[in-house]
């Protein structure tokens, strides 16, 4: 038919030559020819591989089928497929027109490129012969100028160290000149900057200038030092100093320098002075320190002045409380401690009355009195340090020495204001060594008191028995006296220094717990038979107090702050699982979860046992009345009043836990409930 040979002459090859690219053109035009859509429809690539004549059969098949009136689509059939190829034709033109045209294109620009590559590397070769010419003609210059550079930069280098030398010495001239003049203030001043230009040099390897520097620095400030502190040390003395009585009697001395007002002003100005050499005195004093296993915190050195003012106090303390004194009792720290605290409150009015204005004046952020207290603390911390190892395996002695230094502390932090992160004695008693003996110590004497409380006559008696009001939950004494020793255990270790130390403490209180609760359990079990017995229900008080309290201690400040700690100290050890690490940090626990736990199933256990014991003595006592229904409730009552008297008195007052509203006596009622259903 026409139009299938049609489709079978459009993909033959002409019989002429063509170039590679003319036949690329009819065969991709051949190709797309292939494809045209013939009613609406896409031919396959198969038809290539001999499908085509299965198509085109199909197709007229479909189009036209065994209905011969169908033949008048033959007509438009042929146009469609005739409009078609013309479309593709000129498609394929279009393409095979524009490509070679590209082609074209991108040879002649990869040709130019070609050709200014050749070009720029001719040029670098040129260049490069022209670099390595002009290098070997400059390299004679290159060495004679290095030479004089080298030698311009060694003249400018000892020029420097020359101007040095020069202004140094024009500075020493200068305080010289001064100090003849007794211009002392401009002096103190010149030795300041000095003193700051030392510091700058410290990154010089000059060390001969430096040590130029700071042998003159050294020079004059032990010059202006020495007569800045005698003529202070004069001024002092007029106003009595150091004030050995309290502050009450000193009011007469204090009035009298008003008179003299030139006293105040040479005060001032000598403090003022002193305060310019701070700066040097720092570079050429060192520091006193403890050894570092005490862990003191970094503070900058005491100012000058205020270290002139100390030094008559300094040398009383080491005179009463060092060597063969009488006053040098090991067993006595509470005499320098005292002493100290004396000190700091003789001088704490002048201090701040007359010091702080000066020091505001000046400009520092400094506290006279904090300066004042630090310096006395120096001393304090220095003597313990040599004590506790003479007394360290003494019980006594060793317990009475922590006594007393807590008190000190207590007051000089509550009633002078130091601070916590200044050195005091809790780092002293924070060392490993003393600490681990404070720590047993500690657990001696407790565990000492608790065999002390519990053996006692009135340990499970309450002290507020005959106050209602107060004594709702019948705590007895026994238990009231351990948890008011666990708080002063807190109030003992709360001001240490560091968190991993009060955690230890921590742990001492928990084991104290737990063994109290096990002598608890102990004399329990003695009183297993008597369970509605007296001393049964004061331990069941005693149990119920002690949880009580340590839930309450669990949303304490201190204590969330010890359990974050702890959280941090777990974490870092890997000794919890990440459960349990989660509720540390989420407060779904605290740190005395485990104690209270088994208090509470102590308090369950021993609940149980009393309820038990009422069922079976109601049992008992019902089974007088099992075979006959009792015609008013009098007998239930006396039922119930048997058990109740027969456990030796009126049960519910004897137990401190709470009842309900409804309900004053919850045991005989839970009796009589379960008399209600023998019956």
């Amino acid at each position: 038919m026409l139009p299938g040979g049609e489709i079978r002459e459009s993909p033959a090859a002409p019989c002429c030559s063509e170039s590679g690219d003319e036949r690329k053109d009819v065969e991709e035009k051949s190709d797309v020819h292939i494809i045209a859509l013939v009613g609406n429809e896409q031919v396959n690539e198969d038809t290539d591989n001999g499908d085509l004549p299965s198509y085109v059969s199909a197709f007229i098949e479909k189009e036209v089928g065994s209905d011969l009136k169908s033949l008048k689509k033959l007509d438009k059939l042929l146009e469609q497929m005739t409009e078609n190829k013309m479309q593709l034709e000129e498609q394929v033109l279009t393409i095979s027109s524009e490509i070679p045209k590209r082609i074209q294109s991108a040879l002649k620009n990869a040709e130019e490129s070609k050709q200014f590559l050749n070009q720029f590397l001719e040029q670098e070769t040129h260049l490069f012969s022209s670099i390595n010419s002009h290098l070997l003609t400059a390299q004679p210059w290159m060495e004679d100028l290095g030479a004089m550079i080298s030698q311009i930069e060694e003249i400018e280098r000892h020029l420097a160290y020359l101007k040095w030398i020069s202004q140094i010495e024009e500075l020493s001239d200068n305080i010289q000149q001064y100090l003849m003049t007794n211009n002392v203030p401009e002096a103190a001043s010149i030795l300041a900057y000095m003193a700051e230009l030392d510091i700058k040099l410290q990154e010089s390897s000059c060390t001969h200038l430096l040590t130029f520097m700071r042998a003159t620095v050294k020079f004059w400030h032990k010059i202006l030092k020495d007569k800045l502190t005698s003529d202070f040390e004069e001024i002092l003395a007029q106003l009595h100093w150091p004030f050995i009585t309290p502050p009450q009697s000193q009011a007469a001395g204090l009035s009298r320098p008003a008179s003299a007002p030139d006293i105040y002003t040479n005060l001032e100005t000598l403090f003022c002075q002193l305060l310019k050499l701070q700066t040097s005195d720092e570079l050429l004093t060192e520091p006193k320190q403890l050894p570092e296993k005490y862990c003191l915190p970094a503070s900058p050195a005491i100012i000058l002045p205020i270290q002139v003012m100390l030094m008559p106090l300094q040398k009383r303390f080491r005179y009463h409380f060092r060597g063969n004194r009488q006053t040098n009792v090991i067993s006595k720290p509470e005499w320098y401690l005292a002493q100290v605290l004396m000190w700091i409150g003789n001088h704490s009015q002048f201090l701040d009355e007359k010091i702080q204005p000066i020091l505001d004046k000046v400009g520092p952020s400094v506290n006279a009195r904090l300066e004042f207290s630090r310096g006395l603390m120096m001393l304090v911390l220095e003597k313990l340090a040599a004590d506790i190892p003479c007394l360290l395996y003494d019980d006594s002695l060793f317990c009475h020495l922590v006594d007393e230094v807590l008190l000190f502390e207590r007051e000089l932090h509550s009633v002078y204001g130091y601070p916590d992160t200044f050195a005091n004695c809790m780092h002293i008693l924070s060392e490993e060594t003393c600490f681990q003996r404070w720590l047993t110590v500690e657990r001696k004497f407790a565990l000492q008191k608790m065999d002390s409380m519990l053996s006692s006559e009135a340990a499970w008696v309450s002290q507020y028995k005959d106050i209602t009001d107060v004594d709702e939950m019948k705590v007895p004494d026994c238990a009231e006296t351990f948890m008011t020793l666990l708080l002063v255990i807190t109030d003992r270790y709360k001001n240490l220094p560091t968190a991993s130390r009060k955690l230890q403490f921590l742990e001492l209180q928990k084991d104290l717990v737990d063994d109290f609760r096990i002598r608890l359990t102990q004399v329990m079990k003695e009183e297993t038979r008597a369970s509605l017995g007296f001393r049964y229900c004061a331990i069941l008080n005693a149990v119920n107090y002690i949880s009580t309290v340590l839930a309450d201690w669990a949303d304490n400040v201190f204590f969330l702050q010890l359990q974050q700690a702890a959280l941090e100290v777990f974490a870092e050890n890997n000794t919890l699982s990440k459960l349990q690490l989660g509720q540390l940090a989420s407060m779904e626990s605290s740190v005395f979860d485990d104690m209270i736990n088994l208090l509470e199933r102590l308090k369950h256990d021993m609940l149980t046992r009393q309820v038990d014991h009422v069922f079976r003595e109601v049992k008992e006592a019902a089974k007088l009345y099992k075979k006959e229904r009792p015609r008013c409730s009098c007998v239930l009552q006396m039922a119930v009043l048997a058990v109740a008297g027969r456990a030796g008195g009126d049960v519910p007052v004897q137990l401190g836990l709470p009842a309900p509203a409804h309900a004053q006596r919850p045991l005989p009622s839970a009796g009589a409930a379960a008399l209600l259903l023998l019956i």
